[in-house]
């Protein structure tokens, strides 16, 4: 008799028996896998969230290991109106502290030239032909510069043409045509050149090359510069500013360095004094950024605190059984790296007069948080106190505090972190090694599911011998009932 499903010769229930046979051999060895792999993604996300708290605390520290963030200059000024505010300044890192006042007596600019009225030979209307005929050039230039531009012109150019092809060129270095229409018989219209380029010796100069008499009305010299036609109305003139009483120039705007390692930009000219003939002075004064380096400091605090809080997080053990452990508790790795980091944040810096961080208010509270106090608990001045004594007393120590390349604690503890957020870091590592028991869990799963099928072939087998076995007989059985029937 051919039997091909278990149990349909002998009646009994063997494919539910085969199917029960191999789940109590797959369910221990897959629930070990399941809970491995889980407890892999958990450490693989674990250190996932404790290294973006580390890049985060890690670029506090780069700003925090600069020289430059931390000792700051910041200028001030008091104008005598509030109205006026004739300039505005910068200082180094290494500008020395001081007052200063400041009157600016003239602001830089450029020179401006006009064609000659009409009844001086020059145009009646915008309409006026520059050039009657043939071709001719115009280049615009400043002799102390190099900088330059020319203007192709065809016959029968006009005003508006010449205008409008000087404020179209691309190599346009800063001067402006416009057309004035006086509404005169005797003025006409003119033609005005204005130049951007300030300072003394840097007035407009318009080259009539080909020398047509008919461009001499719109140039200021000839193909060899040796004549002179039109002549700036108002010539380029450098800045100028006291300083103490002492007489400054500037050929731009900005003068720099005329206090050493600041410097200052005139926007607008100083009020006169009631005589209509002295300006009054603006007063500079060059001190201590100190509410940038506050601000960096109790970034410091701050970031270091989500730090610590992200790790108490992965590293928390649960207090019942309902409560899960932390994804990375108990963990080595995480432990070593509180530990090197709290052994270099209260290390001693021999390299500043401040000694370490407490002297600038920073400490541990009853939560084991960093802090900057405002209560005095040991009699040394709250933190507050000892941050504003810092800033007031040792502005430049701060700095050495953090940044000194051997000592500073924000050198040190930016490459302590390094190491373990970098690509090639340790917390790379440690992910790369969980992702390789994801891998070996993957193939010991199909290792299972191979030793499974070879299993269940063979209680096939088994089974299926017996369901023959057992139909045989009761197939011999019935024919025995029939034949003693």
């Amino acid at each position: 008799m051919s039997i091909s499903s278990l149990g349909v010769g002998s009646g009994l229930d063997l494919e539910s028996l085969v199917g029960q046979l191999l789940e109590a051999e797959r369910k221990p060895k897959t629930d070990a896998l399941n809970s491995r792999e889980e407890n892999v993604d958990a450490e693989i996300s674990g250190i996932g969230k404790l290294k973006s708290k580390l890049e985060d605390f890690q670029e506090t520290l780069d700003n925090l290991r600069s020289d430059a963030n931390l000792k700051g200059r910041e200028p001030s000024i008091n104008n005598p109106s509030e109205g006026v505010e004739p300039f505005t300044a910068e200082a180094s890192n290494s500008a020395l502290e001081g007052d200063y006042n400041i009157a600016v007596t003239q602001l830089a600019s450029g020179s401006r030239i006009e064609t000659a009225d009409a009844t001086d030979g020059g145009f009646n209307k915008s309409t006026d032909t520059v050039l009657s005929a043939g071709t001719a050039s115009l280049t615009f230039k400043i002799n102390a510069t190099s900088d330059s531009f020319t203007i192709n012109l065809n016959a029968g150019d006009s005003l508006e043409d010449l205008r409008n092809a000087i404020n179209a060129s691309n190599d346009n270095f800063g001067v402006t045509a416009s057309i004035i229409d006086t509404g005169t018989v005797v003025g006409g219209a003119k033609l005005v050149f204005t130049s951007d380029t300030p300072g003394e010796g840097n007035d407009l100069v318009i080259v009539n090359d080909n020398d047509v008499a008919e461009l001499d009305l719109v140039s200021t010299t000839n193909s060899t510069e040796a004549s002179t036609y039109l002549t700036p109305v108002t010539s380029a003139q450098n800045a100028k500013a006291t300083i103490d009483g002492i007489n400054v120039e500037s050929k731009t705007n900005e003068f720099e360095n005329v206090i050493e390692n600041a410097s200052f930009e005139a926007s607008e000219l100083s009020e006169l004094n009631a005589d209509g003939i002295t300006f009054k002075t603006s007063k500079l004064s060059i001190g201590f950024d100190k509410e940038a380096v506050e601000e960096t400091i109790r970034e410091f605090v701050t970031n270091f605190n989500a730090l610590q809080a992200e790790i108490k997080l992965l590293t928390n053990y649960g207090e019942s059984d309902l409560e899960e452990d932390g994804s990375l508790a108990g963990d080595s790795l995480v432990r070593g790296i509180q530990s090197g980091i709290n052994n270099i944040l209260f290390s001693s810096v021999e390299s500043s007069s401040l000694g370490g961080l407490f002297q600038i208010g920073i400490e541990y509270n009853d939560n084991n948080e960093l802090e900057i106090s405002t209560s005095d608990k040991i009699g040394l001045g709250s933190g507050d106190d000892r941050l504003k004594k810092a800033l007031d007393d040792n502005f430049d120590q701060i700095a050495a505090l953090f940044t000194d390349e051997n000592q500073g604690i924000a050198v040190r503890l930016y490459d302590y972190v390094e190491e373990y957020t970098s690509s090639a870091g340790l917390l790379k590592s440690r992910v790369d090694s969980a992702k390789d028991q994801r891998e070996q869990i993957f193939d010991e799963r199909l290792s299972l599911e191979l030793r499974l099928a070879k299993t269940e072939e063979i209680l096939r087998a088994k089974y299926l011998n017996l369901d023959q076995t057992v139909a045989r007989l009761n197939s011999t059985g019935s024919a025995l009932l029939a034949t003693l029937g």
